[in-house]
């Protein structure tokens, strides 16, 4: 078992585009009858979102799901759950002054995290944190438990 970091920060409204952040339907629309726009503009945009979750840097809304997403998003890679922990909370230190909650911009708040955040990745689960920072932009954070992933066994080691 490991873990893998990954870190995405951007305007608010692009991480509100919940279509490009969860996974497609395994099965598509049924094909569209002759001349029906409707059905023709659904399994278009079917297609185009099942092409466009694989290869955004969009946070997926399940945590799981960034195994799938491209290697090159993997921020980190650690064979202990305290290290991944550490990597998590040297983030949120980082981007702590830009933090729009209060509790967020106190120092010692990932401090008390790393703790509980390493105790839960040691169990094989993960730990995702999301926070708004000023401008309005946000700032997600996720560390992936891999090989296998406990919630979404299925999903293949993207560095593998």
């Amino acid at each position: 078992m490991h873990h893998h970091g990954y870190l995405w920060t951007g305007p608010k409204e692009r991480f509100d585009n919940e279509a490009l952040r969860r996974p497609p339907h395994p099965e598509p629309p049924p094909p569209p009858a002759p001349n029906d726009l409707t059905g023709e503009r659904l399994l278009q945009r079917y297609r185009e979102v099942a092409t466009e979750f694989l290869t955004c840097d969009l946070p997926p809304l399940e945590t799981a799901y960034w195994l799938v997403k491209p290697r090159s998003l993997v921020r980190g890679t650690w064979g202990e759950a305290k290290e991944a922990a550490a990597w998590l909370g040297e983030r949120l230190a980082e981007y702590g002054h830009r933090f729009a909650c209060a509790y967020g911009r106190d120092p010692a708040w990932p401090a008390h995290l790393v703790d509980s955040v390493a105790q839960r990745l040691a169990t094989g689960a993960d730990a995702s944190y999301g926070l708004y920072l000023e401008r309005p932009a946000y700032l997600s954070l996720a560390v992936v438990t891999c090989s296998p992933n406990r919630s979404t066994a299925t999903l293949r080691c993207p560095l593998g």
